[in-house]
């Protein structure tokens, strides 16, 4: 594992002209690591069992957001069929509610009764998000695994905002993580050895952050759902690799970020002409909801990731731990291990998300953190 001298607890200095975008190299380079996991995923994956078989887990408390469709969807219900106390964290909860009928219904004859339970919150709305963590955080319970799993690609939409502001891909796919990430703290750090599990992408490969223009608005750069949705999850890696180094070895918490891999979806249609064909042409190499949720419970379960993780910290890896779809190691994207951009995001994502700076510090010690959003008002 290659290592790296240039991390730090504190932000480096700017020493480098800023970026504007990324070189057409490291841009052509994303693109072919995008194509090369569609169409080699599914024999880099061919050692896997689908589904993938978990250790026992009837003591894990798991929160999954968006889990009423999808990888979340395989997610929970793979959890809570091995005997995980899921907690479904969700926007709709009538459909949550239905999905847990019909898991009794199939779980009839296992020896483990399901320990399923339904919250409701609205990433598109960081009030209803500050309101879940301080609901979850008052019951002084311990939580083991906290799955950051929904995510939205609006393909070929025009650009849309959320009710606080921001650009909705950001808001959803990184900046609601992020708070529920660090609003959690208290509870993960009470059910630790404990994860935080981020549902990444390997579009992540053709993203590019401007901290300064996280919801694409300055005009610099022309919004396409593809870019917005890109840039979110690389943000999202930018945003984990920081926490990681902020979180001192005794809080026994482990940050990662995994990628399900191409998964049958209707994104393509926002994607280059070759790759849409690639979709239409070849749908054996295109996972199943199923096949994508591996990587997320491997993260989620497997007893050696919080080794993993501390082994990077200890070698001052620039990055998080990222689990590829095969659920091996592996690297994300060059832009990922740009250190000074990663710093300036994870400040300016604490300004977005109403938190001061030191809010991780201050939760680790257990003191209170004032939040801007989910005020009585």
């Amino acid at each position: 594992m290659a290592t790296t001298s240039s991390s730090s607890s504190e932000a480096p200095l700017e020493s480098k002209k800023k970026k504007k975008s990324l070189g057409w190299i490291e841009w052509l380079r994303g693109w072919f690591c995008l194509i090369y996991e569609m169409l080699f995923q599914r024999i880099m994956a061919s050692h896997l069992h689908n589904p993938m078989p978990l250790p026992p887990i009837n003591d894990l408390t798991c929160i999954v957001t968006g889990s009423t469709s999808g990888i979340g969807l395989e997610i929970a219900r793979q959890l809570a069929q091995s005997g995980a106390h899921v907690v479904m964290a969700v926007r709709n909860t009538k459909a949550a509610q239905e999905l847990i009928q019909k898991w009794q219904v199939d779980s009839a004859g296992l020896s483990i009764p399901l320990n399923v339970e339904v919250m409701q919150v609205d990433l598109l709305s960081l009030d209803s998000v500050v309101r879940f963590a301080e609901a979850w955080n008052a019951r002084s319970a311990p939580l083991h695994v906290l799955i950051n799993n929904a995510g939205i690609f609006s393909i070929g939409e025009p650009q849309k905002f959320s009710k606080d502001g921001y650009e909705q891909h950001l808001q959803v796919n990184h900046l609601a993580p992020g708070l529920l990430s660090i609003l959690l703290l208290p509870s993960l750090i009470r059910g630790s050895p404990s994860r935080i599990v981020n549902v990444n992408s390997i579009m992540h490969h053709v993203g590019f952050v401007d901290p300064e223009d996280m919801s694409i608005t300055s005009g610099k750069r022309k919004f396409s759902s593809l870019v917005a949705y890109s840039s979110s999850k690389l943000a999202e890696i930018m945003f984990s690799s920081v926490l990681t180094k902020r979180l001192p070895a005794e809080a026994g918490v482990s940050v990662l970020c995994v990628s399900p891999g191409i998964v049958q979806t209707n994104v393509a249609r926002d994607l280059p002409k070759i790759v849409q064909a690639a979709y239409r042409l070849i749908p054996y190499f295109i996972f199943s909801a199923q096949e994508g949720a591996r990587s997320a419970l491997f993260a989620a379960t497997d007893p050696q990731v919080p080794e993993y993780c501390e082994m990077l910290k200890a070698d001052e890896w620039p990055v998080c731990a990222f689990i590829s779809q095969d659920c091996r190691p592996t690297n994300p994207s060059e832009e990922a291990h740009n250190i000074q951009t990663s710093y300036e995001v994870w400040e300016k994502t604490l300004e977005m998300i109403g938190l001061p700076s030191d809010a991780v510090e201050r939760l680790i010690e257990g003191q209170q953190v004032k939040c801007r959003y989910g005020q009585e008002q």
